[in-house]
């Protein structure tokens, strides 16, 4: 389990692909300070197994259906990533409850910068707007971020905005991302736990 507090901006030094595969080497020193092989580390939100560790790198293998659901198959050589290892017991838990299990892929609409902060909006899929609330939690390239407008027009359909401080733009890939890019979302899951309590409810109660 992670957090969606992002430790480290990683970079992607090598992609290999493979039959229905790809293997990335991605330089993250912090992370892979205390990794082990088998460990999970979360890549823009994508929860991966350490296979190899070499110089303050690690290796993982993404497998085609990882990258067909989110936004890993675009990575390239140079690319930037958000790194954040699973959470140890008894560890603070400064985000929110984040699997690593990514839902879909979003893509940003606007960047509106303004003194302090800039506010993102991000197209989101049909099927995961039911799971977006204003003021709810959203994981949004691996970081925990507080949902601070939903809505939906023609142009775009359904989108959230998220609104960022100094320290998230510095200190994570959102910061230079671009109108257009795809992010991986990953929706609150006690949503869609609350979601399948009650159809099971009711479908009892149809009985």
């Amino acid at each position: 389990m992670f957090t969606g507090i992002v430790e480290e901006r990683g970079e992607i030094v090598a992609r290999d692909d493979l039959a229905e595969a790809a293997r990335f080497r991605i330089r993250g020193p912090l992370v892979t300070s205390d990794a082990s092989f088998g460990d999970s580390i979360a890549v823009n939100g994508v929860c991966l197994t350490v296979v190899e560790l070499e110089d303050g790198a690690f290796t993982v293998d993404v497998m085609a259906e990882t990258l067909r659901r989110s936004s890993l198959d675009k990575l390239r050589p140079g690319a930037n990533v958000n790194l954040e290892r699973a959470m140890a017991a008894g560890g603070r838990f400064g985000g929110h409850i984040v699997q690593g299990h990514v839902d879909g892929v979003g893509t940003v609409v606007s960047i509106s910068p303004s003194e302090n902060w800039t506010v993102v909006r991000v197209a989101v899929p049909a099927d995961l707007a039911k799971y977006v609330v204003e003021k709810g939690s959203i994981t949004i390239d691996g970081i925990s971020l507080t949902v601070s407008a939903i809505g939906h027009d023609r142009e775009y359909g359904d989108w959230l905005e998220v609104s960022l401080i100094p320290t998230t733009l510095s200190e994570t890939t959102l910061g230079v991302t671009a109108t257009g890019a795809r992010v991986n979302l990953e929706v609150d899951v006690i949503a869609k736990y609350v979601e399948r309590l009650t159809g099971a409810d009711r479908a009892e109660g149809q009985q």
